[in-house]
């Protein structure tokens, strides 16, 4: 590819801009949004290839790398994180058809429901969690992978994660709580 055959970039586009794709979806939480920033890495990846260093990691690590400062850029920018109360994006959710079954709709429906819960939790997270949750169980990379894409140590890596199940935890279990149970816990605590 950086010899300028087309062929080898188009193999290449064709094995990584999906995976660069999903995670700058899950990331931003909008298909235009991963769309742009998709197309953004790689023009770049044709016009300034030679950036890339072998002995620092490989390509894939190299991309999600590229993806990832594109996001933090675009968040920065937007500084609007979006909260788990949120209502559900257009196009998202139970009724997009992506999870109904013939057999038995009410599972679907409940499914769809905790799918989009899980993923208005995972988008209220600071960017910083948010990408090793993305990185780690959505892309299945291991912590090595991750911690070259972050550029942090894995050890960092290990300890966001840990962190970020527990807010997301947290996130999960203050919804489910009834608005009464949720006054008695908050009443517990003051105590």
């Amino acid at each position: 590819m950086l010899d300028g055959c087309a062929e080898a970039f188009e193999t290449l586009y064709d094995r990584r801009q999906g995976g660069v794709y999903r995670y700058a979806l899950r990331m931003t939480g909008s298909e235009a949004v991963a769309e742009d920033i998709t197309h953004e890495v790689f023009i770049e990846l044709m016009r300034d290839g030679r950036q890339f260093d072998p002995s620092r990691g490989s390509v894939k690590s190299y991309l999600y790398g590229m993806t990832r400062h594109r996001v933090l850029r675009h968040l920065e920018r937007e500084r609007s994180h979006v909260s788990i109360d949120a209502g559900q994006a257009e196009g998202e959710g139970p009724t997009d058809g992506r999870l109904r079954s013939l057999e038995d709709p009410f599972h679907d429906a409940a499914r769809g429901e905790l799918v989009n819960l899980v993923r208005q939790a995972v988008l209220s997270l600071p960017p910083h969690f948010r990408d090793v949750v993305v990185l780690c169980h959505l892309q299945e990379m291991n912590y090595a992978e991750v911690a070259a894409v972050v550029a942090c140590p894995v050890g960092t890596v290990r300890s966001r994660l840990a962190r970020a199940r527990t807010m997301l935890v947290e996130k999960l279990r203050a919804r489910e709580a009834p608005p009464s149970e949720e006054r008695s816990i908050k009443a517990g605590q003051a105590i």
